[in-house]
């Protein structure tokens, strides 16, 4: 098998219910993709974003979890900010059934397993 993909997730800290199923998905151990993210609850320091380029830097494609949450959600702004900088693929999902917020520059999608898979196996 060749190397794994890495998908970087930005998130709103108060859907991290929502990232571990996601990154639940990646523990079959047959799955070709793992997830990374970096999240904090303090304030984000010079230190924070430096790790969080990184990581965004080693990604092959960033998704992010679209929320009503994320409006609010100063980290997870800097990292979509940050994917883009970077040039890296972004797609997002609404990780509620009953939540369609928009986020600018991230399209959204219904969040399917084969949507998200097609994402990553195009990368």
């Amino acid at each position: 098998m060749a190397d794994k993909k890495v998908i970087f997730v930005a998130f709103a800290i108060e859907d991290v219910r929502q990232r571990d199923l996601l990154r639940g998905h990646s523990l079959n151990p047959k799955c070709p993709y793992e997830y990374v993210d970096y999240s904090v609850k303090e304030a984000y320091s010079s230190e924070w974003k430096e790790k969080v380029r990184t990581r965004i830097r080693r990604s092959d494609g960033v998704i992010v979890l679209v929320s009503k949450n994320s409006s609010s959600s100063t980290g997870q702004k800097w990292e979509i900010a940050c994917a883009k900088e970077e040039k890296k693929p972004i797609y997002g999902i609404w990780v509620y059934t009953d939540d369609t917020t928009t986020i600018p520059g991230v399209t959204a999608h219904v969040w399917k397993w084969d949507g998200v898979t097609k994402f990553i196996d195009g990368l």
